[in-house]
């Protein structure tokens, strides 16, 4: 008797999910010829993802209403390092509709097994699931994004410092690097220019692009390029000196990850090993993995998820290797 409601409920919120993401869908097409024509003519970059084109009046409310937290302005952050234009708004409804997706599919999945308590929790996994799914896939993708331009720096210094020596001023320099390097570095080189362009100071331009990628490589390139700007000096000479050190740790980096390959393919098979077992048996025998699923029993595999995660992470810090 209990099931019935408890499927309205989870038809109920997903509706809500879908009307939700088709309202965090939605555009308007007025805003969006202006700010296409403002970043045509004015091209401003900014360290958070401006996407006002594709904000609606929810995400706006929702933008306004975090405004300001910190966990807004690490969202906004880790959305610009990952090169992706949505809003924070944007963001959080994204991450509000797959929580509820998730929460209706985890619930329609687990009521199988004739026990509706058992159906709202595995809703609750696939519900926690579907809101850490999108902050993951930001982090990744910006951890992704920072390794492809890491890659690229020593080769860009070096083509750097042969552009001084024939000639050309820093600036021309690095619109050179915009025009002649591939993305990630031609886009970030592409935001300084545009910028000093638009009247911010050289070092402050630089600075923005230490923001949006947060390495010691670059805060390297941004410290040798202040200090010649304030006292002078071979740039050229120096920038040749840089290169070869981020090429070498780059080297050292590649060798450290392949002997570490194995380890690291370890922490993964065995965290996820009794997860692929589990589903396998909820295959075969749903009755017979439910009965996990009734107190006391519940707490075994509480403490064996707490467990594995807690493996997991302690795996990967054995790898990570710093250089």
């Amino acid at each position: 008797m209990l099931q019935e409601p408890l499927v309205l409920m989870a038809l109920f919120l997903a509706g809500a999910a879908a009307i939700l993401l088709l309202a965090g869908l939605r555009t308007r097409t007025g805003d969006a010829a202006v700010e296409r024509r403002l970043e045509q003519y004015a091209g401003e970059e900014r360290l958070e993802p401006e996407t006002a084109a594709g904000t609606n009046l929810v995400a706006r409310r929702v933008d306004r209403a975090v405004r300001g937290r910190p966990f807004a302005e690490a969202m906004r952050t880790n959305l610009s390092r990952a090169d992706l234009r949505l809003t924070v708004g944007e963001f959080l409804l994204l991450r509000f509709g797959t929580l509820i997706v998730g929460f209706a599919l985890g619930f329609v999945a687990g009521r199988g097994l004739t026990r509706p308590v058992l159906g709202l929790f595995v809703g609750l996994l696939f519900a926690i699931a579907g809101w850490l799914l999108p902050h993951y896939y930001v982090l990744w993708r910006a951890r992704r994004r920072l390794q492809q331009f890491i890659n690229q720096l020593g080769d860009t210094i070096g083509l750097m410092a042969n552009s001084l020596r024939a000639g050309y001023s820093l600036l021309q320099t690095m619109d050179l690097v915009a025009r002649e390097s591939s993305p990630p570095i031609a886009d970030e080189f592409r935001r300084v220019v545009r910028e000093v362009g638009l009247g911010v100071p050289l070092q402050e331009a630089l600075e923005h692009m230490l923001r949006r990628v947060p390495s010691d490589d670059l805060d390297l390139l941004v410290t040798a390029i202040a200090i010649n700007h304030e006292v002078g000096g071979n740039l050229a000479q120096i920038l040749d000196v840089i290169g070869e050190t981020i090429r070498e740790r780059v080297r050292i980096k590649g060798e450290i990850r392949v002997l570490t390959a194995q380890q690291s393919l370890s922490g993964y098979v065995i965290s996820l090993l009794p997860v692929g077992l589990a589903i396998v048996i909820f295959l075969l025998n749903p009755d017979y993995l439910g009965s996990l699923f009734t107190w006391p029993w519940i707490c075994m595999p509480i403490g064996a998820v707490i467990s594995m995660v807690i493996g997991f992470f302690v795996m990967r810090r054995i790898v990570a290797i710093e250089v």
